[in-house]
Order: structure tokens, then sequence, then C-alpha cells
């Protein structure tokens, strides 16, 4: 029972989440529901956290607020936010009044770019880590081989 409600939290909070992502956008409902190609009572559902919506309908709900898929999955508990850090930067930048919705979607783009290249400097260092360990490692097993067939000569 417990978790019933711990679950229904979880889609409460998704919901008020979207509903604050549309009102910074300056939508109505049915303008978001028209653009997410979802009805304008299951996006009311979904709002006030009588529903959850699937991954997909996310993709075009994310889709049509301009913001990334990956955040509402994070809301939704349906992904772990990586490393605990960006979901408040993120809510930060698409709260901040002072700046239009073309800059805050300037900012993520230019934050997911820094993401995405700081994944790949840590995968490549981690890969030729790997290559490293595997190559002495291999170096190693001949050593031994060759040392074990000089004492069999």
């Amino acid at each position: 029972m417990q978790t019933v409600g711990m679950a229904s939290l979880n889609v409460g909070s998704l919901g008020e989440y979207i509903r604050d992502q549309r009102r910074n956008a300056q939508f109505s409902l049915r303008q978001l529901a028209e653009a997410a190609g979802v009805s304008n009572p299951y996006l009311s559902q979904i709002e006030r956290g009588l529903r959850k919506p699937s991954a997909e309908i996310l993709q075009q709900i994310a889709k049509a607020l301009r913001i990334s898929a990956e955040t509402l999955y994070i809301q939704a508990g349906i992904l772990e936010e990586r490393r605990g850090e960006g979901l408040e930067l993120r809510a930060a930048i698409l709260a901040d009044p002072l700046i239009n919705e073309q800059q805050k979607q300037a900012l993520l783009a230019v934050y997911d770019a820094f993401l995405k290249e700081n994944f790949r400097e840590h995968a490549s260092e981690h890969a030729s880590e790997r290559a490293t360990e595997k190559a002495t490692g291999e170096a190693t097993e001949n050593l031994r081989d060759a040392g074990a067939a000089a004492d069999v000569d």
C-alpha cells in the first residue's frame, strides 16, 4: 500500500513539473495537449498526478515543451540522474523569468554539449586504460609462457 502511495507521489511531482514547464513556456493546457499529440483530459490527468504517462508520451510532451526528454524521464523515475547533478540547473534555467525560451534552450544545448564532450573524454580515458591493462597482461603472460618454455628445454 505504501508503495502505491510513493508511486503516486512520483507521478504527482512529475505532473507538477510538467505543469510548471508548461506555464513557463506560456502554453495553455489545450495548446500543449495539441502540440504533444495527446488529449486535453489526458494531459490534465497527468498534471494532476492521476495518470502515469509512458516514455513515448513523455517524449512527445518534452518535444512540445522544447525540453530534454531525459529530464522528464528522471522526473518520472524511468532514468536515474547521472551523478545526481544537472536537474536543479536545468530547472533553474527553465524557471528563470529574465531570459526568453530561445535563450533557455540555447543554454541547455550548451550544457548538454559540455556533458557529451566530457563523457566522450572520460570514456576515451577508460578505453586507453583498459587497452594498456590488456597489453600489460598479455605481455606478462607471454613472458611467463617464454619462461615456462625455457624451463622445459
